[in-house]
Formats: structure tokens, C-alpha cells, sequence
């Protein structure tokens, strides 16, 4: 049931956008109230759960990764997957953070006739993951256009890149349909594989309809329904500067759109998509693992007071004596 009330969720979000859009009296709520409120919620949510983040101790350096440690001379070492040095941890969150190695040493387990604990690769999360992720990048490149006047240069060429593939006008982006194929697959993975369906929250199905929700309605926006693109753009600069304008002869599509996008915005910080910050203050990821060449001393110990083995063996002397048992002090 999870599945059918955030996708309910999402439809009707959108039905707010569009009516948003197509009532004139809504549409500067709905186009310069809304996109900043939702601004404002994202950037107090981040900010909140970095400070966390930060604020929470790590009185020594996690080991729980894969690969060798460097101990002796003659045992080699992984140097990526577990670090000794700060350029081997940052080696090791590129990889993570551009390539999601992590995730393509991911395997599946199965039981088959016997029974037999079969295991093997499992790259199609990976590949939808890395595809899903690198065509949002890309869209995100693509729209800054929208937003920056004049339009830098590297702007463009990422445009250029994605648009490559052109059949007809307008230019059919390569990302658009990449976007679009990647969170079908992770919904229907998570719909279809019974396992991973009965470990989803309603939160994960609504991140996905939400997600698929804008990349859809910015693909009718811009090869069926058209719409205004200066006029589009003259909203974005007129948020950015602080002196937004409702434009004309934009329809209600473009604030369904807008709308979509503003509830992804809000929603972010307190759903599992924070990730996107959280890998970078990941104690697995971000330092290097020196535990067996420094000592590491936590700092918020309170101080104890010990009894070292001398003490004992002075208090216990008679009776060890008595024993037989050797001392250390004669």
C-alpha cells in the first residue's frame, strides 16, 4: 500500500501545480511564494543536519572497510579501499563519489536447489544508479542557462554534449530519456523484487514518483506542451535577483513543473536523498586509516583511575608468594 499513496501523493502535487498555473489569481503564489519557501526549508534542513552531522563524535578512525590495512613491510596494502594517508582517502571518496565503487562491488546471494548458497554479480543497480545521478547532474548543468545571463561557455557545452543525439526539433537531450529510464528501473526493482519491497518505506516510493514526477513533466513541457523559454527564463533571473516577475504565455504546465521541483527542494533535506551530503562527512569514507602506526586518544574521556599491575602485584605480594606464583620485583 505504501506504493499507492505516495504515488497518490505525487499525482496530487501535481494537480496543485497545475491548478496553481492555470488559476490567475494562484499564479504568483504558486510561481515566487512557493519557489522560495521551498528554498528556505532546504537550506535550514541542510544546514541542520550537517551541524549534526559535524557534531557527532568520532573518537577514532573506522576501520569497517574493505581491502588490507598497512601493517608489516612485506604485506601489501590496498591503498584505495583502506587508506593510510590523506591522498588515499580523497582517491577513495572520488571513486566513491564519481563512479559509486562502493556499489559495483555489490553481489546477490540465492539459495537454489540443494539447498546451495549461490553468489553472484549485481551491476543493474549500479548502472541504474550511475545513470540516474550523472543525467541529473547534467539537466542541472543544462538549466543553470535559465538562470545566468550572459550563458557561460562550459554551460553551453554541456548542453552541447547532451544534445548530440538530434532527431528533429526541438533537440532531443540524451538525459532525458537516460533520467527517465533509470528511475523506472529503480521503481519497478523496488516493486517487483520481493525482498527490497519488503524492506521500502513509503518514503522511498515517494522520492522515486517525486523525482520521476519532475523529469516527466519537463519532458511534456518541452516536447509536447511548449512553452515560453525566455519568458521561463525570465522568472528564474527574476528569483535569483530578488525581483521576480510572473511571465505571460506560460501555462500551467510549466507551474506544475515549477511546483514538483519546489517540493523535491523542501523535501530534501529530511528524506534518505541527504545522502548526497552525508558521503562527504561519512567517517567510513573520509579518513584515512592509521589506527596501527598512531595512537588515537578520544578526547571526551573522563579521567579513571587505574590500577596498574605493579599496584596489584605490591598489594597481592604475600599471597602470591605463598602461591609460588614468580613476581616482577623481587
Amino acid at each position: 500500500m505504501p506504493i499507492f499513496y505516495s504515488l497518490i501523493l505525487v499525482l496530487l502535487l501535481g494537480a496543485l501545480g497545475y491548478l496553481g498555473g492555470a488559476v490567475p489569481g494562484l499564479r504568483t503564489f504558486w510561481g515566487i511564494c512557493i519557489p522560495y519557501l521551498a528554498i528556505a526549508v532546504f537550506l535550514a534542513g541542510v544546514v541542520r543536519r550537517v551541524i549534526g552531522w559535524s557534531n557527532s563524535p568520532v573518537p577514532f578512525r573506522i576501520t569497517a572497510t574493505c581491502g588490507q590495512q598497512k601493517s608489516l613491510p612485506w604485506i601489501k596494502p590496498n591503498r584505495i579501499d583502506n587508506p593510510s594517508t590523506a591522498l588515499g582517502a580523497i582517491a577513495r571518496m572520488a571513486f566513491e563519489i564519481l563512479l559509486f565503487r562502493s556499489l559495483f562491488r555489490n553481489t546477490k546471494a540465492e539459495l537454489r536447489d540443494g539447498p546451495k548458497l549461490l553468489f553472484g554479480e549485481s551491476k543493474f543497480l549500479w548502472l541504474g544508479a550511475l545513470a540516474f545521478h550523472w543525467s541529473f547532474l547534467f539537466i542541472l548543468l543544462r538549466h543553470l542557462r535559465f538562470f545566468l545571463d550572459p550563458v557561460p561557455g562550459w554551460v553551453l557545452s554541456a548542453q552541447g554534449l547532451d544534445g548530440f543525439f538530434q532527431i528533429g526539433a526541438p533537440i532531443v537531450y540524451a538525459t532525458d530519456l537516460v533520467i527517465s529510464a533509470a528511475l523506472i528501473y529503480l521503481l519497478l526493482r523496488r516493486i517487483f523484487d520481493v525482498r527490497i519491497r519488503y524492506i521500502s518505506l513509503f518514503t522511498d516510493y515517494f522520492a522515486l514518483f517525486l523525482l520521476l514526477g519532475v523529469a516527466l513533466s519537463g519532458i511534456c513541457m518541452r516536447y509536447f506542451f511548449k512553452t515560453d523559454i525566455m519568458q521561463a527564463k525570465r522568472l528564474a533571473q527574476g528569483l535569483v535577483a530578488f525581483s521576480p516577475v510572473i511571465p505571460e504565455g506560460v501555462g500551467p504546465i510549466f507551474f506544475m513543473h515549477l511546483f514538483l521541483l519546489s517540493a523535491l527542494i523542501a523535501y530534501f533535506p529530511f528524506s534518505k536523498l541527504m545522502h548526497m551530503g552525508g558521503v562527504f562527512l561519512s567517517p567510513t569514507r573520509n579518513l584515512a586509516n592509521n589506527n596501527r602506526s598512531k595512537r588515537h586518544v578520544n578526547p571526551w574521556n573522563h579521567p579513571v583511575k587505574v590500577h596498574s599491575y605493579e599496584e596489584w602485584e605490591e598489594e597481592f605480594r604475600e599471597k602470591i608468594i605463598a602461591s609460588g606464583l614468580p613476581l616482577e620485583k623481587g
